[in-house]
């Protein structure tokens, strides 16, 4: 399509049907959560009547475990492993059922908030929001989202101002020279729901190189707004801006061939760090029609992200001796537009919704500066999605849907990707669901035009990462729906697998595996105590190309066995609560570059179990003090090779709200 289309819904800047954001209820009455992500209606759908995997964690409990980086409570999520190198700031990866960190698809507020660039998001600059939630659904979802979701759909929602009115303040400071402070406030005021929020974070850190001394410390801030206008009971517009910036102190390996610490992150000279700025918008019109049986919508959004980084003046040197310039950047721009027409018919007990939307899609990367020869002119790909969906439900006990989507791209085959999915609920608590599906990921533009001077060449033939995919899982209600236990069961193929690091990227043949099997259960107990328990076990064999050949083994920064458990106490007529968090990481693989050919090398990290605990205290009936131990047992353990992490580290401060 023209441009003058493009700029058209660049101006009316979108979100797809899913990130519909009015007052949504927090559970569908009877205590399930309900879930949006999982159709491209923007209907509120019970947990319990989708056929995915699907894991809600709630304002409260973001509150309860005091998260403060978003990404610590994605730890707690069946099929999820984290890695974040080094301190606060530092780059975070989510990885899903044990797909790559650029597979799984990050909404936040219904924007597609993956850096253009990178092609994936990073969590180290994402500061948890007061009053958020998460739907984390699991599995191919690229049949409603098109490229990207392999793995999954992470969807982060801030609350509207119905949900949670009022002024709230957070303010805290602890170790590591560690301030944090937040500050929200929303409400209704006629026709017009209002949510403003804003975060910082800042600590001096601590030194992440293995015997260093350099603090590695960082600065983030955030800032957010949503807005709902409804001038009539038909007519919704939504709008939605979002800021965030990141300054982190950075450490290099050391890449003197011959030091004894070659390969090791070493201290680099003080002024190595990078900046992280992002900016994200929407606005969303939809009108109802029918008694809001039909509702149709029109969206845009943007995405606009851009990195620079401070480092050595030489790359692949010793840092010893050398000035800090600006050693790279980058900047990437997302403009999407969506059309999205939902129809529901049918009588009580049997529920149809036929869901069509439109997608287009226009992103634009360029290296802004490149000491190692990189390509700087600026590049484009549009993509265009029209999605089909179909979801029918009999006597709120019965769900089965199905959707179907085809993309059209201007760098890469056309696609065509699909899902299938159904839930049933028998008398006794129990419940079957499954899930089937596939999935597409386009290659970055790191991947395709990136270069740093003979030691990685960009590949422009590269094909999209296919998947395909199906689960099956039952769960079992105890005690009139208090506790839940589940299992589910999941088995993944993906093709085109591309293989990078240093050399050129290629398409790997054959296939590559990942299964594996999740377990949750849910406890809501008498006297204010809560349980929440999660594993996976993982089996996710990776080739790649190490210095002994062929490696063919678990896939690196994915362990066979993560588990989780969350115990809080929070008795109704008691102004003290508490939790207890314990998180357990089995060992994994990682890549390092100790070889003097920089060919990698296999290395294997040891497990880690960590545990932390707050407590809160209600002074009266707007002031709260808290605090709480983060790794309590003081362990010493690495996420990432030859990145230390923190040690004990204690926060405390107090919480204000109107």
């Amino acid at each position: 399509m023209t441009k003058t289309f493009i700029s058209l819904f660049a101006l009316i800047a979108a979100t797809p049907a899913l990130a519909q954001t009015s007052t949504l209820p927090a559970d569908n009455g009877d205590g399930e959560p309900i879930v949006v992500t999982a159709s491209r209606s923007g209907d509120a759908i019970p947990a319990d009547l989708v056929g995915a995997s699907v894991t809600v964690i709630d304002a409260q409990e973001i509150e309860d475990r005091q998260t403060r980086i978003l990404s610590d409570v994605l730890r707690d999520v069946p099929g999820v492993a984290v890695s974040r190198i080094g301190a606060v700031g530092g780059q975070t990866q989510i990885r899903v059922r044990g797909s790559e960190s650029n597979h799984t698809l990050v909404l936040i507020d219904g924007i597609k908030a993956s850096d253009p660039y990178y092609g994936e998001f990073d969590f180290g600059t994402l500061i948890a929001d007061e009053n958020a939630r998460i739907e984390v659904l699991r599995g191919q979802q690229s049949a409603l989202y098109g490229s990207d979701a392999i793995g999954g759909v992470i969807n982060y929602i801030t609350l509207t101002g119905a949900e949670a009115p009022g002024l709230r303040l957070r303010a805290e400071a602890g170790s590591m020279g560690s301030l944090n402070a937040a500050a929200r406030f929303a409400g209704v005021s006629g026709n017009l729901d209002y949510a403003l929020s804003s975060s910082f974070v800042r600590t001096d850190g601590y030194p992440t190189a293995p015997g260093g001394t350099r603090d590695i410390g960082a600065t983030s801030e955030g800032a957010s707004f949503k807005a709902i206008w409804t001038p009539t009971e038909a007519f919704h517009l939504t709008a939605v801006g979002r800021y965030s910036y990141t300054n982190a102190d950075t450490n290099d390996a050391d890449a003197d061939s011959n030091s004894p610490t070659f390969g090791l992150t070493v201290d680099t000279p003080d002024g190595a760090h990078y900046r992280n700025r992002a900016l994200y918008g929407l606005i969303r019109a939809q009108y109802d029609l029918l008694d809001g049986r039909w509702t149709n919508a029109v969206s845009g959004q943007i995405t606009d992200a851009k990195r620079t980084a401070f480092d050595i003046a030489i790359p692949f040197a010793s840092p010893a001796g050398q000035s800090i310039v600006r050693a790279y950047g980058d900047h990437g721009r997302r403009l999407k537009g969506s059309f999205e027409s939902a129809f529901r018919f049918g009588t009580d007990r049997i529920k149809h919704r036929v869901t069509f939307a439109f997608d287009a899609e226009r992103e634009s990367e360029r290296n802004t500066i490149s000491l190692f020869g990189a390509d700087l002119r600026k590049h484009h790909t549009t993509n265009y999605g029209l999605v089909g969906q179909y979801d029918v439900s009999v006597d709120d006990r019965l769900a089965l849907g199905g959707s179907i989507r085809h993309d059209y791209n201007s760098r890469f085959a056309d696609t065509t990707t699909y899902r299938a999915q159904g839930s049933y609920k028998l008398d006794e608590g129990t419940r079957f669901h499954a899930a089937a599906g596939s999935g597409v990921k386009a290659p970055t533009f790191s991947d395709l035009f990136d270069f740093f001077g003979g030691f990685f060449t960009g590949n422009p033939d590269l094909k999209p990462e296919t998947s395909h995919g199906w689960e099956a899982g039952i769960e079992q209600s105890f005690a009139t729906d208090h506790i839940t236990i589940g299992a589910t069961w999941f088995d993944n193929r993906l093709k085109n697998v591309i293989s990078g690091g240093f050399g050129t990227p290629v398409n790997l043949p054959g296939t590559s595996k990942q299964r594996g099997v999740e377990v949750s259960a849910t406890g809501r107990l008498g006297g204010g105590w809560q349980v929440d328990l999660a594993y996976t076990y993982l089996h996710a064999p990776q080739q790649q190309f190490v210095v002994s050949g062929l490696f063919d083994g678990q896939a690196v920064r994915r362990a066979k066995n993560i588990a989780s458990a969350n115990l809080t106490w929070a008795p109704a007529d008691q102004p003290f609560s508490g939790t207890v968090t314990i998180r357990y990481n089995g060992a994994q693989n990682d890549l390092a570059f100790t070889d003097p050919s920089f060919t990698p090398v296999i290395v294997r990290l040891r497990s880690f179990t960590l545990v932390n605990a707050n407590a809160t205290y209600k002074l009266n009936a707007h002031v709260d003090l808290f605090a709480r131990v983060e790794n309590l047992l003081d362990r010493r353990y690495q996420e990432v090779f030859s990145f230390a992490t923190p040690c004990r580290a204690g926060y405390g401060g107090v919480k204000v709200r109107f």
